[in-house]
């Protein structure tokens, strides 16, 4: 059933101006909103047409509603511990050693086919413009992860006033944008040419590559790829036995 039109208007008007505040940074992961009641007050709207903003915004992603506790801007989601959306910055301390980023290129565009095809997009285009960044991590001063990034400037408009010179792009979204899926892909890579001259390897030299997308509402974040020298990298995860179904006994085995 379609609202009336003003209602409708009242919806879209009140979405945009909470969007707003989220994708801005302005309310940052775990923010609290104000209590629905005061929101509509402050909307000057009814209490069920902020209700119907609030949960079109759960629902895709942007913030969580708890029972008795209110609604919060969502805080980034990983997706399993092996593929877990990391800081780059933090794996390097997890070492015990120093951290640097160096920013090589920066640049807002419409992204390219071979943008596309380097990030691992399965899109034919891309038709939002993107902010397209592209550097290395050290570990100490020995080159640990080669990053190239493309971000959504139409959900994250606030990242084109970001040098990226000093603020580290995953470390900066993270900390900035809610996102509520995320795709990761993994592969071992030799790397040639200018990938191997950006991490000082020699040609023909294995590394690790992972392609990451996340999403929020439908829309892309961002697009990244980071490439590891392969002795510099592995995935570790925890197991535990099945837990024993229908008095069964615990699964056994490797």
């Amino acid at each position: 059933m379609g609202h009336p039109k003003g209602q409708e208007t009242h919806h879209s008007r009140i979405l945009d101006a909470l969007l707003q505040k989220i994708v801005s940074g302005a309310w940052p992961p775990g923010f609290q909103l104000d209590r629905e009641t005061d929101l509509a007050a402050q909307f000057c709207v009814s209490r069920m047409t902020m209700n119907k903003v609030l949960t079109q915004l759960a629902q895709d992603g942007y913030v969580v509603r708890r029972r008795r506790s209110g609604t919060f801007v969502a805080k980034a989601r990983t997706q399993s511990a092996v593929m877990a959306i990391n800081n780059v910055a933090d794996e390097v301390a997890a070492l015990g050693r120093r951290h640097r980023w160096r920013l090589d290129a920066r640049e807002v565009r419409k992204l390219g086919a071979a943008d596309l095809r380097l990030l691992g997009v399965r899109r034919a285009s891309v038709p939002e413009d993107a902010l397209s960044l592209s550097g290395v991590h050290f570990a100490d001063d020995e080159p640990f992860c080669f990053e190239m990034r493309a971000i959504n400037l139409h959900v994250v408009p606030g990242a084109q006033g970001v040098g990226f010179d000093r603020e580290v792009p995953g470390s900066w979204l993270l900390q900035t944008m809610p996102w509520s899926t995320a795709r990761n892909s993994v592969r071992a890579v030799n790397v040639h040419g200018r990938d191997a001259g950006r991490l000082d390897l020699p040609d023909g030299t294995a590394c690790l590559e992972i392609l990451r997308k996340t999403e929020i509402g439908g829309d892309w974040v961002t697009y990244a790829r980071l490439l590891y020298p392969g002795e510099a990298f592995q995935l570790t995860a925890e197991f535990e036995p099945k837990a024993a179904q229908d008095g069964a006994a615990p699964e056994t085995g490797g």
